[in-house]
């Protein structure tokens, strides 16, 4: 008999882990556009998300795969589905960060994974081991304890993970490449974007683009910010189980809630210290039973 081989790591880690990382760290550049205010930094988000996408398009010469989308009928009302979720996660995202609620949009993404995971088992049939059903229950309860003291902010954090969870399992089923299923989000989005940061600029305030060079570039680099780790979420959606994916996006609350701690000066309560326990124990069973579980040699 061959002795088992360790098991490879899943297809979309690095894409995964890439994506993680740049939106865990997010709220750091969101402190340098903290004077925009958050309806018309989505706006200009989505403005110079596109021209990005188009570019990329262009380099990798998918024009035909962009065009094929938009001939595709059901595909291109699910993407106008899941352009319309993840605007509505930028919008609430970038609220809570500016108005200091890092901890309720960490919480946020704490639950989303969860989410994740039912939308896995339920909807696509995916199946957990028995030490993944553990993970997500030890989970569970710390998101459980987590939500005990949040009633307030619960609202912010139901939102961002009902909407980026259900932005990514209809990624998920699309039959659209990440690059094209993103540029053809960002242009569903570009009209209303248009129209919100022409109102803006018309305004007493005017425009928060144009009139100071080094927030200008700020705000144009949030297209880069957009657009990046979405590709890497899209790439890692298709290729790996979504209930994997859900659990490898506590990364990104981590960061978050560690940078509400040491750079945004929020005090951490007793009940936080331990549903933040509670929820690391849990990725540490899920990600020993993802990368340490043996599989029969070929």
């Amino acid at each position: 008999m061959t002795a088992p081989s360790p098991r490879s790591a899943p297809p979309g880690l690095p894409e995964a882990f890439g994506a993680y990382l740049i939106w865990g760290f997010l709220p750091l550049y969101l402190l340098f556009v903290k004077t925009v205010p958050p309806v018309e930094f989505v706006a200009w988000r989505i403005v110079w998300t596109l021209p990005l996408c188009l570019l990329i398009v262009a380099v990798r010469r998918q024009g035909a795969d962009l065009r094929a989308a938009l001939s595709d009928g059901r595909a291109l009302l699910t993407l106008v589905a899941s352009a319309t979720l993840i605007a509505v996660n930028w919008l609430v995202y970038v609220w809570a960060i500016q108005n200091g609620q890092v901890f309720a949009a960490s919480l946020g993404y704490y639950i989303n994974p969860l989410v994740n995971v039912l939308l896995g088992t339920l909807v696509l049939g995916e199946k957990l081991s028995r030490l993944q059903w553990l993970a997500v229950c030890v989970a569970a309860i710390g998101v459980g304890i987590l939500l005990a003291g949040a009633i307030t902010t619960l609202w912010i954090s139901l939102v961002l993970a009902l909407s980026f969870g259900t932005y990514g399992l209809l990624r998920k089923q699309v039959a659209v490449g990440s690059l094209p299923g993103l540029t053809i989000e960002s242009a569903v989005l570009l009209l209303p974007a248009a129209a919100t940061a022409l109102w803006f600029a018309q305004t007493p305030g005017g425009s928060s683009f144009g009139n100071d060079l080094s927030l200008s570039l700020l705000i144009v680099l949030g297209g880069v910010l957009t657009a990046v780790p979405l590709l890497l979420f899209a790439i890692a959606a298709r290729k790996m189980d979504y209930s994997t994916l859900g659990m490898i996006q506590f990364l990104a609350p981590t960061i978050v809630f560690v940078l509400g701690l040491t750079v945004f000066g929020q005090p951490l309560k007793p009940v936080q210290l331990a549903s933040f326990v509670l929820i690391w124990i849990a990725i540490a069973i899920f990600v020993r039973d993802l990368v340490g579980r043996p599989r029969p040699a070929a």
